[in-house]
């Protein structure tokens, strides 16, 4: 069926939008089974992985755990010899959690061929339209976050 108006078009792009998201969780979560990891724990890796380096309180905002949850799910990563824990030379009561170098090496390649075909997938388009891709991503990211803080917000009243 072809779409006929620009507020078709617009229900498309969200559908799409979802439907991206569900893909990318399950694959996500694939990985998440294949080195042992429940989705939560593979979450946090993710995000030190993207981040190369985090603490422990923001880990605890990206998965919304307490702070007691966060502390198990690092001690989980750290046994697993997923992740390191560092003193974090600005806070010397703080911690540093980073991705333990040899493990990464280990898992990295779980990530190639998504990598690969993810690259073959963008040369199919122009430049104006990777900007395109981008900014709707980068303001979609922005607005989510915003209304995420809306609602933790409503449930602190």
């Amino acid at each position: 069926m072809a779409i006929q108006n620009n507020s078709e078009l617009k229900q498309q792009v969200i559908i799409d939008s979802r439907e991206n998201g569900i893909s990318y969780t399950l694959f996500r979560n694939a990985i998440g089974k294949k080195l042992g990891l429940n989705t939560t724990d593979f979450e946090g890796l993710d995000l030190i992985f993207y981040r190369g380096v985090t603490t422990p309180s923001e880990l605890s905002r990206y998965t919304g755990l307490s702070s007691g949850s966060t502390t198990a799910m690092i001690d989980r990563l750290e046994k697993s010899g997923l992740v390191e824990r560092q003193d974090n030379p600005d806070d010397r009561r703080g911690t540093l959690v980073v991705i333990n170098k040899l493990a990464a090496l280990q898992f990295r390649p779980l990530f190639t061929s998504a990598r690969v075909a993810q690259n073959k997938l963008l040369d199919g388009y122009t430049s104006q339209e990777l900007e395109v891709l981008s900014n709707y991503f980068q303001k979609s990211a922005a607005m989510f976050e915003a209304e995420r803080q809306i609602i933790l917000e409503d449930s602190k009243r």
